[in-house]
């Protein structure tokens, strides 16, 4: 099974196409946009001309379909609203790639997806997580995003794409390839990561609700301060959660909205939301724990109001042994010295999927680390060397 480097750098150029933006290699390809449709029926267009079998669940997943019992490999091209070239869209691509070789060389049945909405404007991996049946339709659709759109509202924008449900069933396992989005790769002049195992994650909006007024009339020891009780939350989580975290953990208060968000007036409203992330499902919790009695008490000393948003998140995932097994095999004879093992800190598809089947990742480096930026970029040499890997893998694995 001979992939073609040209082929897929040339088809990555194409996606990115959609949606380009800003400085570099930028994106901006939120889920349902016009530049998502667009890069959608592309890909639909490439998946048909490989001998795939087109079909577009109702969350606007698309799948390139081979006949048969097959391995699933892809990941997503929507993008954060300020994203690079590619997150996501490289595990898409490269799926396109070796599904294309494959069907060439009457290789193994490999099949394709890029999932909707993993970028979370709506949610968290929303797509994947509906047909892995982690979220309910119904539920999902209730999702709004910051400018207060409801996920049922925009999935209407893909009319007649859908063509219907696509059973699970069929796939004998996933396989996501992506850009690392952290510096370890690059740092250590490293060309290819195995994942281990990927972190959990949570994720909810607080609302501390006080008293709007005039910002220059109110004395200080009378104002109701929102935005003052988010800043002084912010301050006392951080040093709560220094004896019940690891160096590995992390949380990003990533989101605010303050209201009426006005220069003369007394913030009434801050609305922001707080995300955590870690390996261990059970330190997941006690951090939970920690941030909610903390803005228990901010609110309660300061005389606000308190109320929260639904809590969304994944559980931590390890990867299958075997699929991960045939990938080590692969950056071994392919990139000798020059990989490691590694876990995920950032949340990917394979998490929810990891629900239907065995899945397993691998990772190429992020230059200075960098992701979720315009400035996010690869060297050709090593996006084509993950690609090499991930077919090497597949046709051990098929």
């Amino acid at each position: 099974m001979q992939v073609d480097g040209a082929r897929f750098l040339a088809d990555l150029e194409k996606l990115r196409q959609f949606g380009a933006a800003g400085v570099g290699k930028g994106v901006q390809r939120p889920a349902y946009s016009e530049a998502d449709l667009a890069a959608r029926d592309w890909l639909a267009a490439q998946l048909a001309a490989a001998g795939l079998r087109v079909e577009m669940d109702e969350m606007g997943n698309l799948f390139g379909l081979a006949e048969g019992p097959s391995l699933l490999l892809g990941s997503h091209s929507d993008s954060q609203p300020e994203g690079g070239w590619l997150d996501g869209a490289l595990g898409v691509v490269a799926a396109l790639e070796v599904a294309r070789a494959a069907r060439e060389s009457g290789g193994p049945a490999i099949s394709v997806v890029s999932f909707q909405d993993e970028e979370g404007r709506f949610g968290v991996t929303t797509g994947s997580a509906v047909w892995s049946g982690q979220l309910d339709q119904e539920k999902a659709d209730g999702l709004r995003d910051t400018g207060g759109v409801t996920l049922g509202e925009a999935r209407k924008a893909l009319g007649s794409r859908v063509t219907g449900p696509v059973d699970p069933g069929q796939f004998t396992g996933f396989i996501e390839m992506h850009i690392e989005q952290g510096p370890t790769l690059d740092s250590a002049g490293e060309r290819i990561g195995v994942v281990t195992d990927i972190v959990g994650i949570r994720d909810m909006k607080i609302t501390f609700a006080g008293q709007q007024n005039h910002a220059g009339t109110t004395p200080m020891h009378l104002r109701r301060d929102a935005f003052q009780a988010l800043a002084a939350f912010s301050e006392m989580l951080n040093d709560r959660l220094r004896n019940v975290v690891t160096p590995s953990t992390v949380w990003t208060i990533g989101h605010v909205s303050l209201h009426p968000n006005a220069s003369s007036i007394v913030p009434g409203r801050a609305t922001f939301s707080m995300q955590w992330r870690d390996g261990a499902a059970d330190r997941l919790g006690r951090m939970e724990a920690v941030i909610r009695e903390t803005a228990a008490e901010v609110a309660e000393a300061r005389g606000l109001e308190l109320s929260y948003g639904p809590l969304l998140g994944l559980e931590p995932v390890a990867m299958d042994g075997r699929l991960r097994g045939a990938l080590e095999a692969a950056a071994e004879a392919l990139a000798p010295g020059a990989w490691r093992a590694m876990p995920s800190g950032a949340l990917h598809d394979a998490t929810n999927v990891s629900r239907l089947m065995p899945v397993a990742m691998l990772f190429v480096p992020s230059i200075g680390g960098i992701s979720h930026d315009f400035a996010e970029d690869t060297a050709e040499e090593d996006l084509v060397a993950g690609l090499q890997v991930l077919a090497r893998a597949v046709a051990q694995a098929s």
